[in-house]
């Protein structure tokens, strides 16, 4: 880990360990989590983390909320039976005072909103929990918006999904635009009177996928105050077979020029402990839209390869105070918004 990465503020805006964590017995999730995810963390440098939660079809719909209620108790959990290492952070206040102790801030957020239906109240309930970030659907239809893997259908937010970014706003909480179709983000920039962020979206214009971003929208997120925090899956980052940090680096420094050095962050979508605990053998090889989810870039299957990407944006020439911005800085200042 060169200096850079040691003395940067490192956040990373969306990694799905929450799962790992709520699916063992209750008696062990603080422990788990010591022992195993904070080496991890530790080894990457990590000073703030974004913890999705995450619903998987099993629960859908009628145990969403409660397997909802159980990963927000895990994650309360585990910062109250690590707290010399970690803080469940609510405000930029919050983050600022775990990360100058020493301790890793760990920010709750939503991914998809099964949970909430068309019960667009329920937002108050999990704002109270401790919630500041929320996208609004996965791949799938949601009540609220499309996701990509709908974009044939042409749709934008549903009334519902209208009046979200709206409350949203008004509690203080991140709309995230990540997995969200191409007309639902056009909807949300439009409605958007805050910053706006993609937890784990990379560059559309160097790897054509539909769960990236086109220029457009690059610009859309910055001229709201966000961030666009580039997704490490190697399906999203180049058609390549053999990817590499390099490929990732493309991306960022292609949102460098478009959407500026204050509007670009890092948002790994670590998935190979999920998939490898959660996938029988009989599913394998694993397919999601259209690409090999067991592919991943050598060396950032986990939080222990962040300083990889640290080290190949100087290596590219990028500036140090750009590369700590990316780092985390902008994630911070939009989570502190």
């Amino acid at each position: 880990m060169n200096d850079l990465h040691r003395t940067a503020i490192v956040a990373d805006a969306h990694n799905d360990l929450l799962m790992l964590v709520a699916r063992r017995p209750k008696a062990v999730w603080g422990s788990y989590f010591r022992e195993h995810w904070i080496p991890q963390l530790r080894a990457g440098g990590i000073d703030v983390q974004v913890l999705p939660v995450f619903i998987d079809d099993e629960f859908r719909p009628e145990g969403a909320l409660r397997e909802t209620l159980r990963m927000i108790e895990a994650a309360h959990q585990v910062a109250e039976q690590n707290a010399d290492q970690v803080a469940l952070c609510r405000t930029g206040a919050e983050i600022e005072a775990a990360t100058q102790s020493g301790r890793i801030a760990l920010v709750l957020a939503l991914e998809g909103c099964p949970q909430i239906d068309t019960d667009v109240e329920l937002f108050h309930t999990l704002h109270r929990l401790g919630v500041r970030v929320v996208s609004f659907t996965h791949f799938g239809r949601s009540a609220l918006a499309d996701g990509s893997g709908e974009d044939a259908a042409g749709s934008r937010l549903t009334k519902a999904g209208v009046e979200s970014v709206a409350l949203l706003e008004q509690l203080g909480v991140l709309v995230d635009i990540s997995h969200v179709g191409r007309g639902g983000v056009e909807h949300i920039l439009e409605l958007a009177t805050k910053p706006v962020i993609a937890t784990h979206s990379s560059a559309y214009a160097v790897r054509a996928h539909h769960r990236n971003l086109t220029d457009d929208q690059l610009r859309g997120v910055a001229a709201t105050g966000g961030v666009v925090c580039v997704n490490f899956f190697a399906g999203f980052l180049t058609e390549d077979e053999k990817p590499t940090v390099g490929h990732l680096v493309d991306h960022v420094e292609h949102l460098l020029a478009v959407a500026g050095e204050d509007h670009v962050g890092l948002g790994s979508d670590f998935v190979a402990e999920v998939f490898d605990e959660k996938i029988p053998a009989c599913d394998l090889p694993l397919i999601i839209e259209g690409l090999d989810a067991h592919v991943y870039v050598p060396g950032l299957e986990g939080p222990a390869g962040m300083p990889l990407i640290t080290a190949a944006l100087l290596d590219r020439g990028v500036p140090e105070a750009t590369v700590r911005k990316v780092l985390g800085a902008n994630l911070v200042r939009v989570l502190s918004h």
